[in-house]
């Protein structure tokens, strides 16, 4: 069992932020950091003081962070980035809202002497003496300290504080993971009550020294406990009674949830699984009712949550298109009027779209991922409604005069239909790149649909029903927001926006089969229309294609697909691995296209040359940021491997920003997470010379400084299928709504006594309630059993020691 915390992070906008440009503006972007350490950067947006950014991450943690904090920051060309606030939220904090902080909070100011990161190795003793008892405290080492110097580094040095007398260790130079083994000894009163203070500082030959972090010492604890020895947090100095002065700075506006979950062994989740998965199996002409429960139980507020962690759950059974073909009969068989279908929240609905984003987004790439690039390089002003043309932002044409308002809007259009025209000739000539149970997963929506409504008057409807997911909600969300979609990098400026948003609602319009009423909305969208009519004929060829699949055909496919290991993460980095003595520089880096699968890290030297095996993944050991000292270059990474013969090698590679960093720490994580041999430490410098930059230990295969952070990934859309984790989920959900289960079961056996389920499954249709009840029964007891469920306590002053 493991005990498992997941951070879902919504940065949804800024306000009255101040002016940090001449222009009187900012170009303001944030930059998310757990324990001090950056996980993500949302895009910049440009020349604004209330910037939108609207982006949506979950990262997955080890239990034992401490807090989040989200820096709002000012891009600047030139300087160094401005920073404008920032918004901390303490795992305290968030863990006492069950539901999720969701509001506006004030930008506070950043104060150097609160910007504390690491951790400190101290061994503390009580010893006998001739007269009094002594005070023994012996600095060892520390990691991960705030770097203050130009260089990346800093100089520590530790002071020790107690009664009046202070003592201070040796400075090491340029490093953020010292090491001193120094000892110092305190004469001990019994009874005293004065806390031992122990300080890091950076020090500093011209200006004063900087603080890098304090650890206050409880002494009476101490002396009961007579030793205690661990690594303790570095906290700031708040000693200061500084004032924060709320408003100035703005505010950002955040949704931030915490989950911990204990997970149990795969066994204890077997008869939940197997339950579900039975019902699916039955349909809805068996007497299973445990599906249109749950979604009768569910609320809205919770049912996306709900409907992707079941989507995840049959899909890792193989079961999903069968889990999805249950949900469409169960809504055909509530749904009297064809125009209503699908457009309600159901869990249909909801289960829909994240089935496409969990086996279409590469699909989608490939279909959407040139047009959307073309609309961003080409820029162009694009405006059909002539109530807000304005031709001032044009420009001039060739004969060096205004457009009139006409000749942009025919210019407006014409770019539009060529957009619209080389999407679905994109959409038409990708049956094949469909993924085959996308496409049996559409065939029987298709079939089941036209099962329920079968006259000529509606020969549409079975189209409609396809496309009201394929296009409506998930194409055209992904024009109107590219980055939310990992098509692009960055937000779309306002022109390029604009251009995308009338691209969607064309997009729409021929999902649509271009009805009367969608062309009524938006009367200005008519010069579209041509286009728009020729789309919804290819359309339908298209969807008549992609259902045209056998069941043999679909099987065949999907052997042919699991045979080819598919990129979990792929794109170009720079690569150098350490040779010799000499310096290393970032002008050493080649670039190359690499390629991650569930088996192997390789590379080429384009995207479509013959790719070399870099590194089997069942040799990864662990896959860790570098300090930006170590290349002069940030957004370095190292993967440590063993070559075939054992022996330890590491390959630096180097992203183009902090996101993408993360991300390839992520995926090379996740792939490797079951192997054998994982570290626990390692060394996020270089051995250069005779010694490593980080730490300055001599011994190239001795023990590393700092800790690995193997749990610390971000959530994707194509990451592996996690059972026992979706299990768990369901079954968490399943007990808050455990209340309303009762009350069904009592209704369903009527009338009977509601407080024991039965000692043992039963034959009648309603015994599947039942069993259900006594499953999350046996869940409750596993988990009261689970010693990872029980909660841990951190000591006030002596701060709890990290492993």
């Amino acid at each position: 069992m493991a005990k498992r915390s997941s951070l879902s992070i919504r940065i949804v906008e800024g306000k009255n932020l101040p002016a940090k440009d001449i222009t009187g503006s900012s170009d303001p972007y944030c930059i998310v950091k757990v324990d001090n350490e950056p996980i993500i950067r949302t895009a910049t947006v440009w020349k604004t003081l209330c910037p939108f950014w609207g982006e949506e991450y979950q990262v997955h943690l080890p239990p034992t962070f401490h807090a989040v904090a989200f820096y709002v920051m000012d891009e600047d060309a030139l300087s160094r980035d401005d920073v404008i606030g920032k918004v901390c939220l303490t795992r305290d904090t968030l863990a006492s809202h069950p539901k999720g902080f969701s509001g506006w909070a004030h930008l506070m100011e950043v104060d150097p002497d609160e910007e504390v990161q690491g951790e400190i190795h101290l061994r503390l003793e009580v010893l006998p003496g001739a007269r009094a008892r002594r005070l023994r405290c012996s600095v060892l080492e520390a990691r991960d300290l705030a770097p203050k110097d130009r260089n990346g580094a800093s100089d520590p040095f530790v002071r020790v504080r107690y009664k009046g007398r202070t003592q201070e260790t040796s400075i090491v130079k340029k490093s953020c993971y010292p090491r001193w083994n120094e000892t110092f000894e305190f004469e001990l009163e019994e009874g005293a009550t004065e806390a031992l203070c122990v300080e890091a500082w950076d020090w500093d030959l011209v200006s004063r020294n900087d603080f890098l972090g304090k650890v206050v010492i409880d002494v009476q604890r101490l002396w009961a406990a007579q030793q205690e020895e661990g690594w303790f947090r570095l906290q700031p100095d708040q000693s200061k009674s500084r004032q924060h002065v709320k408003g100035n700075l703005g505010s950002l506006q955040l949704e931030v949830r915490l989950r911990d979950e204990t997970v149990l062994p795969s066994s204890c989740y077997q008869p939940l699984v197997q339950l579900l998965c039975h019902e699916v199996k039955l349909g809805v002409q068996g007497p299973g009712q445990l599906i249109p429960l749950i979604e009768e139980t569910t609320s809205t507020e919770c049912r996306q949550d709900v409907a992707t962690n079941l989507l995840k759950l049959f899909l890792g059974q193989g079961l999903a298109k069968d889990f999805l073909d249950l949900l469409f009969q169960l809504e055909l068989s509530r749904t009297s009027e064809a125009n209503t279908l699908f457009r309600s929240n159901s869990l249909a609905s909801k289960s829909m779209e994240s089935f496409l984003k969990v086996a279409g987004m590469r699909y989608l790439h490939g279909v959407l991922g040139p047009i959307i690039n073309k609309v961003f390089e080409e820029k162009k002003y694009v405006e059909l409604d002539p109530s807000k043309v304005e031709v001032k932002d044009v420009g001039c044409s060739g004969l060096h005069r205004p457009q009139t308002e006409a000749e942009v809007l025919e210019q407006s259009a014409q770019t539009l239909r060529a957009h619209l025209g080389a999407l679905l000739s994109a959409l038409c000539r990708s049956v094949r790149a469909c993924p085959a149970v996308v496409r049996a997963t559409f065939r029987q929506l298709f079939r089941r649909v036209r099962e329920r409504f079968p006259g000529a008057q509606h020969e549409n409807v079975p189209f409609i029903a396809v496309t009201s997911f394929l296009c409506l909600r998930f194409f055209s969300p992904a024009i109107m927001s590219p980055k939310l979609f990992h098509l692009r990098e960055r937000h779309a400026d306002a022109r390029t926006s604009r251009t995308l948003l009338l691209l969607a609602k064309a997009v729409q319009n021929v999902g649509n089969m271009d009805t009367p009423a969608s062309r009524a909305k938006e009367a200005w969208m008519e010069p579209l229309q041509p286009t728009v009519r020729q789309g919804v004929a290819q359309l339908k060829d298209f969807i008549t294609k992609l259902v045209d699949i056998e069941e043999k055909d679909e099987l065949d496919l999907q052997r042919t697909l699991s045979l080819q290991a598919p990129p979990v993460k792929e794109g170009p980095l720079f690569i150098h691995r350490t040779k010799g003595k000499g310096p290393l520089m970032s002008s050493s880096f080649k670039k190359l296209y690499f390629s991650l699968t569930t088996e192997v890290l390789s590379f080429a030297k384009t995207p479509s040359s013959k790719k070399s095996a870099l590194i089997k993944l069942a040799n990864v050991r662990a896959a860790e940021k570098v300090e930006e000292k170590s290349f002069g270059s940030s957004n370095v990474m190292q993967v440590i491997y063993t070559d075939d013969a054992g022996r330890p090698q590491t390959a630096y590679l180097q992203c183009k920003c902090v996101n993408e960093l993360n991300q390839w720490l992520s995926a090379l994580r996740k792939v490797s997470i079951n192997n054998t041999g994982l570290l626990g430490s390692y060394h996020p410098g270089v051995f250069r010379g005779d010694k490593w930059s980080c730490c300055h230990q001599r011994e190239k295969t001795g023990r590393g400084c700092d800790k690995t952070r193997s749990r610390v990934t971000l959530q994707e859309w194509n990451d592996p299928l996690d059972h026992d984790l979706e299990a768990q989920l369901i079954y968490r959900h399943l007990l808050s709504v455990e209340a309303m289960l009762w009350e069904k079961h009592q209704e369903l056996s009527g009338g009977a006594e509601a407080s024991t389920v039965p000692a043992s499954p039963g034959k009648a249709p309603e015994d599947s309630l039942a069993q259900l009840l006594r499953v999350l029964r046996d869940l409750h007891e596993a988990h009261s059993s689970s010693p990872a469920s029980s909660p841990t306590s951190e000591p006030n002053c002596l701060l709890q020691l990290q492993t």
